[in-house]
This record gives structure tokens, C-alpha cells and sequence, in this order.
């Protein structure tokens, strides 16, 4: 059975002695609701904000902290001090932050939005920008909404944590703290860096998936009833809610052009190789070479970098470059 909020208000430490702030997520879908979820089985002191009662249906009864009062969620922040959790979809994050800024202006914030540049833009725009360190928890499904959350969701995943040029230390070890509570492991990143990653090996694929759905619906009864492993996983994501999907890439449609570009060159060059020579060794090898490095790939451990020290971001940002992970926050040192 699911903890819940009223059974575990009592903040807890992190080891090495970062106390728990409390957490206010607006936005309870997949991520968002996971969030919450997995604040409270780790003792957090956690509540939650939906637009929509019925797509959190069921969370109250379960025991969480819910509900559809904006104002109300964030004034219990303001006073609490809890650090904010934007988990909403980007199309609705500038009325969020609006909201943020009216009613909880001092509290640290951060997000779950899959692209970093835009929402710190917004963030910007708002006047929250001291107080804010953005987040992207490398976690998901193909499922969405309340239904689909999971407070283990990000066990053992990538949360990266922004390390943009006004981030504060005091409000990045909020945030990290927060991510590691949830499971994950902490990479550190820079908005537009992070953005050019994630078409790469997020968007992008969402894109694929959605050809490679449309190519076997195409052929029809036959070709749906001859697919098996292959189809089913290179169009898992394919599955994903369209709305979400197109937020998502739509958000970050600079950098997911340029990779878009280079992908639609790659299988040029194949079809050629394929029409003029019946070959498809360029492609496949290269590509088997690109997956067998992305298994190989090893995370390091970040233990000698403290926010707050003598050029900690750019420090950050190259241990994150290099594969650097954080896995546990020590407390701030006095001064």
C-alpha cells in the first residue's frame, strides 16, 4: 500500500546532513505525479496542484495531498518555504510561473520539463530566475497521467539538474537533494547543452518512432499481424499521448531540427548505398558500432565539486560533459 502525506510529515536528512525542504509539485501527470509520489515515500512533507479534479482522481483517496486550489497550494509554499516543482506540460508553464511569481515569489523553484532553455527563459521573464535551478528526470513511459505514476519511477535513473550561469548553490542542493530523495542519480547540465542532448536521444526517437509506426500501419492487416519484437520496441513510444509528444518536441524545435537534419542525411546516404549497390553496410555498422558505445558508456562519481566553491558551475558542467554523476549531497559548509 502507498505511503501518504499525513503519515510522514517529519523532514528527513539526506546523508551527510541536507534537510528535506518540503515539496509543492504543480502539475500531477506521469512525472509530476511521480514526483509527489516518490517526496512522500522518502518522508518528505509533499502536496500537489492539478487543474483537473478527475485526472487526479482517486490520489486523495489514496492518501496524498492534493488538489485543484493554485492558490492555495502556493500560499502554503510561501509560508512553508517548500521548494516548487513545475511539472506541467510547457504550453502551460508561463501561467504557472505567473501564478509563482503573484503568490510565491522567495520560494525556490524548479522543474520536470523535458526542455531547459525555453522554461528558463519563462522563469526569466517572470523574475524567478535567482531563485530557480531547472530539472529533467530521464524517466518515463509511454503511459501518462495521474494512473501512471510511480514513486519509483526514477530509481537508478538521470536526473539532470541545471547548472546555468545564475544558478544559486543554496537552491541547486534543494533541488539535487529532491533527486536524490526520488532514487535518481544527478547529472549536471547546462539549459541549452541539455537541449541539444536531449533531441538527440529523446525527441528525436519520439519522431522515428512515429515513422516507423506510420510505415507499418501502411502495410496493412498482414504486416501489423507479422510484427513482433523489432516493431514493438523501436514504436514503444509511438504510444506516447500526441499532446504530450508534440509539447515536448515542439518545445525544443531548434535543436530537434538540426538532429532531425542530420538523421534524414544518414538514411539518404543508406538509401543510396541500398539502390546502388544493394548494401546497407555503411549504415548498419556504424550504427552497431553507436550502440555498442552507448552500452560501454560508464558515469563517474562527482566528490570533490561543492556549490558555492570557486567556479562550481563550470566545474559542474565539465564533470557532467565527462560523465560525472552526483550521488549524495553534503551539507553546506558554515559561513
Amino acid at each position: 500500500m502507498k505511503s501518504t502525506a499525513r503519515e510522514q510529515v517529519v523532514p528527513v536528512c539526506q546523508p551527510g546532513g541536507v534537510t528535506s525542504a518540503p515539496v509543492c509539485v504543480l502539475g500531477l501527470g506521469l512525472i509530476g505525479g511521480s514526483v509527489l509520489q516518490a517526496a512522500v515515500r522518502a518522508g518528505r512533507d509533499a502536496w500537489g496542484y492539478n487543474r483537473s479534479a478527475d485526472a487526479i482522481a482517486g490520489a486523495a483517496e489514496a492518501g496524498y495531498d492534493v488538489g485543484t486550489d493554485l492558490v492555495a497550494a502556493l500560499a502554503r509554499a510561501a509560508e512553508s518555504g517548500a521548494l516548487i516543482v513545475v511539472g506541467v506540460p510547457m504550453p502551460a508553464v508561463d501561467s504557472i510561473l505567473a501564478a509563482v511569481a503573484e503568490h510565491a515569489p522567495s520560494n525556490p523553484v524548479t522543474d520536470v520539463v523535458s526542455v531547459k532553455a525555453e522554461v528558463a527563459a519563462a522563469v526569466a521573464r517572470h523574475g524567478l530566475a535567482r531563485n530557480y535551478v531547472g530539472g529533467h528526470p530521464m524517466a518515463g513511459t509511454n503511459e501518462s497521467g495521474w494512473q501512471a505514476a510511480d514513486p519509483t519511477l526514477f530509481a537508478d535513473a538521470v536526473w539532470v539538474v541545471g547548472v546555468d550561469d545564475v544558478a544559486d548553490p543554496d537552491v541547486w542542493r534543494q533541488v539535487a537533494s529532491l533527486a536524490l530523495d526520488c532514487g535518481s542519480v544527478v547529472v549536471p547540465v547546462e539549459s541549452t547543452e541539455h537541449d541539444r542532448a536531449v533531441a538527440r536521444i529523446s525527441h528525436l526517437p519520439h519522431l522515428l518512432a512515429e515513422t516507423l509506426a506510420q510505415a507499418g500501419a501502411s502495410g496493412g492487416a498482414l504486416a501489423l499481424g507479422l510484427a513482433a519484437g523489432s516493431f514493438r520496441d523501436g514504436t514503444r513510444v509511438a504510444a506516447s499521448a500526441p499532446g504530450l509528444v508534440r509539447a515536448m518536441c515542439e518545445g525544443n524545435a531548434t535543436a530537434l531540427t538540426d538532429v532531425l537534419d542530420e538523421a534524414l542525411a544518414v538514411l539518404t546516404r543508406a538509401r543510396a548505398e541500398l539502390a546502388d549497390h544493394r548494401s546497407t553496410e555503411a549504415l548498419v555498422t556504424a550504427g552497431h558500432a553507436a550502440r555498442t558505445a552507448y552500452e560501454q558508456h560508464r558515469r563517474f562519481d562527482i566528490t570533490d565539486i561543492e556549490p558555492g566553491d570557486d567556479g562550481w558551475i563550470e566545474r559542474l558542467r565539465e564533470a557532467g560533459r565527462k560523465g560525472g554523476v552526483v550521488r549524495q549531497m553534503r551539507s553546506a559548509s558554515p559561513g
